[in-house]
């Protein structure tokens, strides 16, 4: 098993992520794209081809930089091509992870296919234990399954981490699933609280029958936390209030502001181009990229006369892509002066405000995250995204609790910079 070590120092992530198509052997009841793994007939429900694969990768290594990939379908382990495309990207300086419900895994030949391919590590979905996996999940003995893809996974070596998504059901099991990580030395676990993106998003997905509230969550969260902070194993919850943690636990708690300096998730620049659906289609080719700029900044909106003279400017400059490009660009950097930059903090850099900026962009418009009226009281509500618009919309955001230490934090960084995190072997030159 490679070595790793942890560090404080944090940095911004350089892996990015595809989505291979929407094709599944499972059925989660709360998937992002439960919809589309139904719906056969779904444009992103077939995987793509091997060739549209290998050239979204290329892209995330030529115009984005990443270093690493989280390989997602659907299931990845069923994707026809996927030890092709494991060593494709090892071939490009992409490092592979699967995030994947491992039931494939559970036959010991294709783990040490994975293996000799060059998956890095997997990212395991343990949803619950047991009978109330199986629930969850809509397959009987999946959980059998799946424990018997980790065991294997642990006898040859293989690193894996832990993705739980805090649902109803789950909550009397979380503590069991804490165990169960040590029990298998898992490097780490991710407890993922209400974030109804994708197909979650339509009317009726959610509801208090299958969504605990915070406050809920919270006894039964930091008894888990204690179980891997006891066992040194980094934990992570993302999308979860910072007042609804116990203090010693918001060290690990990401919203959107902190997510881009965990390098285990994925870069905004690169995610808001594999996002888009031409990115996550079989048929047609991928669409040109995007800055993070472009899909952060809103360029100028300029009153009706000027409107039609910047129109006619536009038209004018098509015949020349390059002054063109150069317009747009520093039509949006004048876009971005004008909105002004928030005061600069510590060491914060141009890159780490354009981040920020994104994580405001995702959290406020793409999801509609709120405050409460408590909120404006509380020391630490520029960091925090407050509570998930849809959250509210069922059950209020009444639950906040101010915290107040007398003294207004504004650095994203101020708590997840006292978090032990692991870095790989690979990474140790630019993340430590």
């Amino acid at each position: 098993m490679q070595k790793n070590r942890k560090t404080k120092r944090r940095v911004l992530t350089k892996r990015g992520v595809i989505w291979l198509g929407q094709t599944c052997n499972l059925r989660c009841y709360f998937c992002y794209f439960m919809d589309r793994i139904a719906t056969q007939t779904h444009p992103e429900h077939p995987f793509m081809s091997l060739e549209k694969a290998k050239k979204i990768c290329k892209t995330l290594v030529n115009y984005y930089h990443n270093n690493s990939i989280d390989i997602q379908g659907g299931e990845p382990t069923i994707y026809p091509h996927i030890y092709e495309l494991v060593r494709y990207c090892h071939e490009i300086g992409l490092l592979p992870t699967l995030i994947t419900n491992a039931l494939v895994l559970s036959n010991m030949d294709t783990c040490k296919k994975f293996k000799d391919a060059g998956v890095r590590d997997y990212l395991i979905s343990v949803h619950g234990i047991g009978e109330t996996y199986d629930t969850i999940v809509g397959v009987k003995g999946a959980h059998k399954k799946q424990m018997a893809g980790i065991e294997n996974l642990q006898n040859i070596g293989s690193p894996i981490r832990f993705n739980c998504v805090l649902s109803k059901p789950v909550l009397p099991e979380i503590t069991k699933i804490a165990d169960l990580a040590v029990g298998v030395n898992a490097r780490v676990v991710n407890f993922i609280a209400f974030n109804p993106f994708e197909d979650q998003q339509k009317a009726g997905k959610r509801s208090d029958e299958n969504v605990p509230k915070y406050s809920e969550v919270s006894p039964a969260l930091t008894k888990a936390l204690d179980i891997l902070e006891d066992a040194g194993i980094e934990y992570n919850v993302r999308y979860f209030p910072f007042c609804m943690a116990e203090s010693r636990h918001r060290k690990a708690i990401y919203n959107f502001q902190q997510l881009p300096y965990d390098i285990h998730e994925w870069d905004y620049a690169s995610w808001s181009w594999t996002g888009m659906t031409p990115q996550r289609m079989k048929d047609g080719d991928v669409s040109p990229v995007i800055s993070l700029e472009e899909a952060t900044v809103k360029p100028i909106s300029y009153p009706r006369p000027l409107n039609t003279i910047a129109c006619t400017i536009k038209n004018m400059l098509e015949p020349y892509p390059r002054l063109k490009d150069f317009a747009i660009k520093t039509n949006r950097k004048i876009s971005a002066a004008i909105h002004g930059k928030p005061a600069k903090q510590g060491n914060e850099t141009g890159a780490d405000w354009l981040y920020r900026k994104n994580a405001r962009v995702r959290a406020t418009e793409h999801c509609k995250y709120l405050y409460a009226d408590a909120c404006s009281r509380c020391d630490i509500q520029e960091i925090c995204d407050g509570f998930h618009g849809d959250y509210a919309a069922i059950f209020s955001a009444d639950e906040a609790r101010p915290v107040i230490d007398g003294l207004k934090i504004t650095d994203p960084k101020h708590y997840i910079a006292e978090q032990e995190k692991v870095v790989e072997c690979e990474d140790y030159d630019w993340a430590l």
